[in-house]
């Protein structure tokens, strides 16, 4: 969940898992899976960092804001799969 501000200045809560897609017009409009849009004053980069901040902090709450989540794969070590024989 996420806090955007609507055209008129009012502040609502949104949850960033339905989100479908950001179009960055003159306006935000934010696209949700059921449909409905939501026009908002924030810039499409800075609705895409708060839906990372919350998730990092849903991932990793005990992480530091600018740490990588060990287990999210982020920065860390690449690591493979075994190879068939």
């Amino acid at each position: 969940m996420i806090w955007v501000t609507r055209l008129n200045r009012v502040r609502v809560v949104l949850n960033s898992d339905l989100i479908e897609h950001i179009e960055a017009t003159p306006d935000t409009v934010i696209t949700l899976t059921n449909g409905e849009i939501c026009r908002v004053r924030e810039g499409a980069g800075e609705i895409v960092e708060r839906i990372v901040a919350f998730r990092r902090r849903i991932c990793c709450p005990d992480a530091a804001p600018h740490e990588p989540c060990e287990d999210s794969g982020e920065d860390g070590p690449e690591t493979s799969l075994p190879q068939a024989s």
